[in-house]
């Protein structure tokens, strides 16, 4: 699998313009509070550590999801396999995840430590072929090292997302910290105000982040195969099992959805224009032009 020279390039430039974000918010909330940029950086450290240890043990439980041997899962074992070896990766360990909504995604701090996760009913509704392109797709995320770069970006969004929460929490119950009422009504204004900034900020980066790694496993897994066509057509089956299975059943998945290939939502809800995927559409689109594109190099799978 070739370098993505320009995902390496988009990346670059948007955790510049995250670091930049980040080293602002760290030194107001240092010079709010008090504390100095130093003890706030430890503390940002540390919680990047422990975000980076658990993250992936969190998935897997939260998720439900069971790791399996080859007895049990032959044709998952032997896809996954071929695919590692094509790329040139480590074989991943393979769960599944007991959910009827179809889906599929990667997790792992590194290639050595990288887990291939399906749902079972991914398994119910795509061939064997369909299947290998979602594959494709999901080691091409390991090959990329998506899962720690969006963990580790969204880091920062998050602490701001809480202290925004709290900001606002506070100050429907009187407030914290010292000085008359308006003082500490001007200070949690402050703090919700650079809070909500660094977080759309960061929020709208890590969606664009997020959005183009998604089309580059396309493009890798597409490129792997040698057969678009094939993740196109699992694709859609899963977008259009996702469009008629009960919200109850997609609520239960929305903390997911960033990992998942294809995100849990139902409709045509504002969470489409939040979420960290393209539209189906485009990204089937973009895999027909992969398609011609081997089929005219004579590069195509058969």
């Amino acid at each position: 699998m070739q370098r993505d020279l320009q995902l390496t390039a988009r990346m670059v430039i948007s955790f510049l313009a995250l670091a930049l974000i980040y080293l602002a918010f760290l030194s107001f909330v240092s010079m709010y509070f008090g504390l100095g940029i130093l003890p706030i950086s430890i503390l940002a450290g540390l919680m990047i550590g422990a975000q980076w240890y658990f993250s992936d043990k969190l998935v897997l439980w939260s998720t439900g999801t069971k790791l399996v041997t080859k007895e049990e899962h032959p044709i998952l074992h032997e896809i996954v396999e071929k695919l590692a070896q094509k790329a040139n990766l480590p074989k991943p360990k393979i769960g599944v995840m007991p959910s009827d909504i179809p889906n599929a995604f990667a997790t792992g701090k590194s290639p050595k430590t990288s887990v291939v996760v399906v749902s079972s009913g991914i398994i119910k509704i795509l061939n064997n072929e369909e299947l290998e392109g979602v594959l494709s797709h999901e080691l091409t995320h390991i090959r990329h090292r998506d899962v720690t770069i969006i963990t580790l970006a969204s880091l920062f969004s998050t602490i701001a997302w809480y202290l925004m929460q709290s900001s606002m929490f506070s100050s429907m119950w009187g407030g914290y910290g010292y000085g008359g009422r308006q003082q500490q009504g001007g200070n949690l204004f402050l703090v919700l105000a650079v809070a909500a900034v660094v977080w759309l900020l960061s929020f709208l980066i890590i969606r664009a982040i997020s959005r183009y790694r998604e089309l580059a496993a396309d493009r890798g897994g597409a490129f792997l195969t040698g057969k678009p066509l094939n993740l196109s057509h699992a694709l859609m089956k899963i977008d259009g099992k996702i469009k008629v299975a009960p919200t109850q059943q997609l609520q239960k998945m929305e903390g997911m959805n960033a990992f998942f290939i294809v995100p849990a939502i139902s409709g045509q809800t504002i969470a489409r224009f939040f979420s960290t995927h393209p539209p189906i559409e485009e990204r089937i689109k973009r895999l027909m032009e992969i398609e011609q594109q081997l089929r005219r190099s004579g590069t195509l799978g058969t």
